[in-house]
């Protein structure tokens, strides 16, 4: 087996135990906007993960890079509507 997919899919797991953290946390006490705005964080870099690791764009930075961005700019967007409505 791959070593690197396999430390990646164990990231990917410890991530998904974070954001179930923050979730149940949320629930007991803390703001639901900063834990959204985590949870939202931590799948951002969940999706980096597999873009880089799974589907190969490890190997082409420039792609990655331009991935990267994209998700970054919808993870934005995505968060200022989240936050809007408390304006």
């Amino acid at each position: 087996m791959n070593r690197t997919l396999v430390t990646t899919w164990v990231w990917l797991i410890a991530l998904s135990g974070g954001s179930a953290i923050v979730a149940y946390v949320a629930t007991h006490g803390i703001d639901r906007h900063l834990s959204g705005a985590v949870i939202l964080g931590l799948a951002l870099i969940k999706a980096r993960l597999i873009l880089s690791r799974f589907l190969g764009l490890a190997q082409a930075p420039g792609w990655l890079a331009g991935f990267s961005w994209v998700i970054g700019l919808v993870g934005l967007l995505i968060l200022g509507l989240y936050l809007v409505p408390q304006i």
